[in-house]
């Protein structure tokens, strides 16, 4: 999907997270902190790995777990690869976000490995799939690590959500 380099277009920092080119490769919960400020979460994969069905259980436990049972979570960026229609695995783990009520938002990779037609017909498809069971989607982000397209935008988005978690009255 492209979560590492994702993290490395947006922290600015070429070799932070490492890439691999086998999907799959996340298996533990990675940390990186920015500006001291807040944190980024690189997460184990929902979708394909080439890991034994103990190993992929394992990691759907792990990263169910965190999702839930974060406090701290401000939103959950959800990878979804451009290039490709809906996926059922997809729209099933956003239906359990929006159930378990998980903040999260949606980022479409790799939008220059087709083309611009194509990426908003896959979007719109992606959109349309959403709407038949939510009422409101989530904020969408078109991203291309390689371009460096996307990163302001999600950057904002990031300041955003957290000027807004430091306004709310703790309990």
């Amino acid at each position: 999907m492209g979560k590492s380099s994702l993290i490395n277009m947006i922290s600015n920092i070429k070799d932070l997270a490492k890439i691999s080119s086998r999907p799959g490769k996340t298996l533990l919960i990675n940390h990186f902190i920015v500006n001291n400020a807040w944190y980024i979460v690189d997460l184990p994969g929902y979708g394909f790995a080439k890991v034994s069905k103990n190993m992929r259980e394992s990691l759907h436990k792990m990263v169910t777990d965190y999702v839930l049972n974060r406090e701290e979570l401000a939103c959950l960026f959800v990878l979804i690869d451009s290039r490709l229609e809906p996926q059922q695995i997809d729209l099933d783990f956003l239906d359990f976000l929006g159930e378990s009520g998980v903040p999260f938002a949606i980022v479409f990779t790799k939008i220059d490995k087709i083309t611009q037609a194509q990426v908003a017909s896959n979007v719109k498809k992606f959109k349309d799939s959403m709407l038949e069971t939510w009422e409101e989607l989530p904020v969408i982000f078109l991203t291309s690590s390689e371009k460096k397209k996307g990163a302001e935008e999600i950057l904002q988005y990031i300041d955003e959500v957290n000027v807004s978690m430091a306004s709310e009255p703790t309990e």
